[in-house]
């Protein structure tokens, strides 16, 4: 073959071709069978070449591909829109499907913004995070996101509207002393502090992943964090908006990952599960409180791309759903989530090297540290985490490592993400292989 003309996400090597897929398993051109224990980057929640949902794109294909919103709606975004928000959960009371996780952050941040200009509120324009968050990759989900190395080549581009406080990350943000309730309330000080710097009235809202993804692994808030954090907003009349595109539609167990914490957000970001993989998706999902205020101002969100709403990605999206709720896979997605804990515990839990396991659902990450009582990372350069993937994909394992957990720059986890139709052999299937790659990337480092 001669040289790729994709531009790769490395530019020094091609990656193999996958060729096909089936269930858990993917293929490549040269013959190995790879089992995906993270479904890509937590996307294919129900596995590949599930046949009810091939079958429902080729229907929607056959009858329409595309019309553009512009003009007309499609029976599989209206469909899919009853589906998700008909019954108003937490709320939550229309349904904005875009393309993918990143523009539903850039639409939930842009229609924050607008509905303070439309209820007279223009001054609201600042916008707080947290560290160590990812949001998308755009210029806006990437001013949102509080990952260091993320953001550092970008920097004079993002916007100022932007600020970061401390992250629910306990591992590395609680002080030994420190109990869990004081932890949460210091961070609840924290973010009241920084709603009183920026002028509380200034504030638009606070944008947070109920369980933190990519860049720092599977964390899960402590109990009462969010309770609190929604208060705050309440109080100072700011929204809540949450960021479930990794964490949302089914992976922790509950179709969302907020109703585990007894509160709703005011927006919601979904996409990755959501239409798990088999077409380009995500949702922007809001209050009728925020959707009506527009209505009754200007009348439309100020806001649009090409594919909104896209019939095919609508049908795929509408079908995967309908499958996790007839095959009652948040049920499965509970049972072979506490089975994979247990097995990431009985192989890592006394791991010199694994400093913690964490997680929720079939959402796990365990992090890998030089020294566990001091919490210590690997130095950097000896990119551990991208050893580990190495290892894990020459032993047959697809899994989801990175690097940068502590601060951006130190610390190395990885993710684990199953398809919701893995079967108890497969979950143990998952811990074997990766315990094995874990061991085999260490000892290739000297440890």
């Amino acid at each position: 073959m001669g040289t790729s003309r994709v531009m790769h996400r490395s530019l020094r090597q091609t990656p193999p071709k996958a060729i096909g897929g089936h269930g858990m398993w993917l293929f490549a051109e040269d013959g190995r069978k790879i089992l995906d224990a993270s479904g890509g980057a937590a996307v294919s929640c129900l596995g590949y070449q599930h046949p009810r949902v091939v079958e429902a794109i080729a229907k929607q294909a056959s009858k329409l591909a595309y019309a553009h919103t512009a003009f007309f709606t499609s029976e599989p975004a209206e469909a899919l829109a009853e589906k998700l928000v008909g019954h108003e959960p937490g709320g939550l009371a229309y349904v904005y499907f875009v393309s993918g996780g990143s523009e539903a952050v850039e639409a939930s941040i842009k229609l924050a913004r607008q509905y303070f200009v439309e209820i007279g509120q223009p001054q609201r324009r600042h916008f707080i995070a947290r560290r160590q968050s990812y949001h998308g990759n755009t210029l806006g989900a990437l001013s949102a996101g509080g990952n260091a190395w993320r953001r550092e080549p970008y920097a004079p581009l993002l916007s100022s509207a932007f600020s970061h406080v401390t992250p629910a990350f306990a591992y590395h943000e609680k002080r030994d002393q420190e109990t869990e309730a004081a932890f949460v309330a210091r961070l609840a000080a924290e973010l009241e502090a920084e709603f009183q710097r920026l002028g509380p009235d200034t504030v638009a809202g606070f944008i947070a992943e109920p369980v933190v993804g990519a860049t720092a692994g599977c964390v899960p808030a402590p109990e009462g964090y969010f309770k609190a954090v929604r208060e705050i907003c309440s109080r100072h009349g700011a929204l809540l908006i949450l960021d479930e595109v990794m964490c949302g539609m089914g992976r922790t167990g509950t179709l969302h990952a907020w109703e585990q914490e007894g509160i709703s957000p005011d927006i919601q970001a979904i996409a990755k599960g959501f239409g798990g993989g088999y077409q380009p998706i995500g949702a922007m999902l809001a209050s009728g409180r925020i959707t009506d205020a527009i209505r009754d101002g200007s009348g439309a969100f100020q806001h649009g791309h090409t594919y909104l709403g896209h019939p095919l990605a609508c049908a795929a999206a509408l079908e995967v759903q309908r499958i996790i709720d007839d095959e009652q896979l948040l049920d499965r997605v509970k049972e072979r989530g506490h089975q994979l804990e247990h097995r990431l515990t009985e192989r890592f839990g006394n791991h010199r090297h694994v400093g913690d396991i964490r997680g929720r659902g079939l959402f796990w990450a365990i992090e890998l540290v030089a020294d566990r009582s001091s919490r210590q990372p690997f130095d950097p350069a000896l990119k551990l985490n991208q050893k580990i993937k190495a290892a894990a994909f020459e032993g047959g394992l697809g899994c989801y490592p990175a690097g940068g957990t502590v601060d951006g720059r130190h610390g190395d986890h990885v993710l684990l993400a199953p398809p919701y139709i893995a079967t108890s052999e497969d979950i143990d299937e998952i811990v074997d292989r990766l315990g094995k790659a874990v061991d085999n990337a260490l000892k290739s480092i000297g440890h």
